[in-house]
């Protein structure tokens, strides 16, 4: 069997939405202070701020 390659989260979804369509428990993404991202926060949004900081 081939195996299935997995698609890149679209950058427009929020993080409620994943987490709820991955089954996971409210507050599993984390801010880089260790606090709790907001679930209206945009997968876009985070990426970029993740690039950010991987530059400095």
């Amino acid at each position: 069997m081939a195996d299935k390659k997995t698609r890149k989260t679209r950058s427009d979804c929020t993080v409620g939405t994943f987490e709820k369509k991955h089954g996971l428990p409210p507050g599993t993404f984390r801010n880089s202070n260790g606090r709790d991202t907001r679930s209206d926060k945009r997968i876009g949004t985070i990426r970029k701020e993740h690039s950010e900081n991987k530059k400095r």
